[in-house]
């Protein structure tokens, strides 16, 4: 459920993109976004890092788009987001030692240190990857085909991803009971 509420800014900026416009679009992803901050605060008295890192990417990319009426802005907000997920988990992997990929998954399956070490590297070169498609769809296709791509392709290509960590995780891992 928590992946589709997480769609929602996408979702929004996609449908206000083929009402209106980018700029309205881009306003509409920052809104959904915010509320979706106050709304975990209000409920859980929590927010998650990746929530607050994405608020903060697209209050900025987004606010910049705005602001100077240029879409060149919130065409890089996912190359970023996605790059910094994926420094973020080379930085605590090198730096502190910690494999963040283990960390939230090491609750539901236990795996050996070079499997979680191989889930690692293949989420950095995932977000790396992405970063890099998302660009270049960004400026060598058409707004429309960026958008479209942002909503259905990055969602596809995370979904299939996904899938193929869950079976790498299968394959390797044990599953704990709860």
């Amino acid at each position: 459920m928590k992946f589709f509420t997480d769609l929602l800014p996408i979702l929004a900026f996609f449908i206000v993109y083929k009402k209106f416009d980018i700029f309205y679009a881009t306003a509409a992803a920052i809104i959904i976004t915010f509320l979706q901050v106050l709304y975990s605060y209000l409920t859980r008295k929590k927010v998650e890092k990746v929530q607050i890192i994405n608020l903060v990417v697209i209050l900025v990319f987004g606010g910049m788009t705005i602001l100077f009426q240029n879409e060149t802005f919130i065409k890089w907000k996912p190359t970023v987001l996605y790059w910094v997920f994926g420094m973020i988990l080379i930085f605590s992997k090198v730096v502190f030692k910690i494999n963040l990929i283990q960390k939230f998954l090491s609750k539901q399956v236990t795996l050996p240190t070079t499997d979680w070490d191989s889930l690692n590297v293949h989420w950095i070169l995932f977000f790396l990857l992405m970063g890099f498609i998302n660009i270049y769809i960004a400026y060598v296709y058409s707004l429309d085909t960026w958008v479209n791509f942002k909503l259905f392709g990055s969602t596809l290509l995370l979904l299939i991803f996904m899938i193929f960590q869950g079976v790498f995780i299968y394959k390797k891992g044990n599953i704990k009971e709860k």
